[in-house]
C-alpha cells in the first residue's frame, strides 16, 4: 500500500477564512467600485459594466453605499482580526514579508520568471542556472505581492474614509478629488498584483499543494522541504513562530 506523504500545518483556520473572506471582497469592491466610473474615457472595463450594474438597479447613488457599507465591513473586520491575532499572526507576518534579502530574492524572481517564460529544459541548455534560492515561508514572488497589497490596502481604507467623511470641511471638494485618484492608483496596484498572485497560485507547475494548504491548512511535508526549505528547517528544529506544527495526519 502506497504511503501517504505526513502533513505540516502552515495556516489556521482563522487565516484560512480571511484569506477568502478578503478575496471575496475584493471581488465585490472592485466589481462596485468600476461600477462607480462613469467616464467612458476612464472607464477600463467599457460603459457596459455600468449600463449591466445600473439595470440591476445599483445605480449611482446606491452603488456608492453598497460599496462603502462593503469597504467599511471589510477593513473592520481586518482590523479586529489583526489585533486580536496581533502577535500570533498579524506581527509573524509582516516581518516575514517585509524581510528582504536583496541577492537572494532577487534572484528566485529573474530565475523563476526565466522558469515560466523561456522553460527549465532550455534554460539548462543554455547553460544557464536554475535552481532557486532557498526561502522561508513565503517566497520572494509572494513578499513582492504582499507588501504592495498592504500599503495599498491601507491607502484604499484612509482614502475611502476621507474621501466619504471630507466633504463638510472647509475645502473638502478638493481633498475629496485627492482622495478619490489616490484611491484608484492605490486600487490599481492591488488589482494587478492580484492577477500575478492568482496564476502563481493556481496555473502555475508546482504551486497546487500551496493552493490547496488554502482551504485544508497543510502542505506535504515534502513539499514544504522543496519550496520553503528555511521555514521547515525551523519548523523541525521547533523554532517556528508561526502556528506551523507537524502532523501525520494523512491526506
Amino acid at each position: 500500500m502506497e504511503k501517504r506523504p505526513d502533513m505540516i500545518r502552515r495556516h489556521s483556520a482563522g487565516a484560512i477564512f480571511m484569506h477568502w473572506f478578503n478575496a471575496g471582497c475584493w471581488i465585490a469592491l472592485l466589481a462596485t467600485g468600476l461600477g462607480l466610473i462613469d467616464n467612458p474615457e476612464l472607464q477600463p472595463l467599457g460603459m457596459w459594466w455600468v449600463r449591466t450594474l445600473h439595470a440591476l438597479g445599483l445605480d449611482g447613488v446606491l452603488l456608492l453605499q453598497v460599496h462603502a457599507t462593503l469597504g467599511l465591513v471589510w477593513a473592520s473586520v481586518y482590523a479586529v482580526f489583526s489585533l486580536v491575532r496581533l502577535k500570533s499572526e498579524t506581527w509573524p507576518f509582516l516581518r516575514e514579508v517585509g524581510t528582504f534579502s536583496p541577492q537572494s530574492d532577487l534572484t528566485w524572481v529573474l530565475r523563476k520568471t526565466l522558469t515560466l517564460t523561456v522553460g527549465e529544459e532550455r534554460l539548462r541548455a543554455k547553460g544557464l542556472a536554475t535552481e532557486l534560492p532557498a526561502q522561508g515561508f513565503y517566497n520572494a514572488g509572494q513578499k513582492l505581492f504582499a507588501v504592495p497589497a498592504v500599503l495599498g490596502s491601507a491607502g484604499l481604507v484612509a482614502t475611502g474614509l476621507i474621501a466619504l467623511f471630507s466633504r463638510a470641511w472647509p475645502g473638502g471638494a478638493d481633498v475629496v478629488q485627492w482622495a478619490l485618484a489616490i484611491h484608484f492608483l492605490c486600487a490599481a496596484l492591488v488589482a494587478v498584483g492580484l492577477v500575478v498572485h492568482v496564476y502563481m497560485a493556481t496555473i502555475a507547475p508546482g504551486e497546487g499543494p500551496a493552493f490547496r494548504s488554502m482551504f485544508t491548512g497543510f502542505v506535504p511535508e515534502d513539499f514544504a522541504r522543496h519550496h520553503n526549505p528555511l521555514w521547515h528547517e525551523r519548523v523541525a528544529a521547533g523554532r517556528d513562530e508561526t502556528l506551523a506544527k507537524r502532523d501525520k495526519r494523512s491526506i
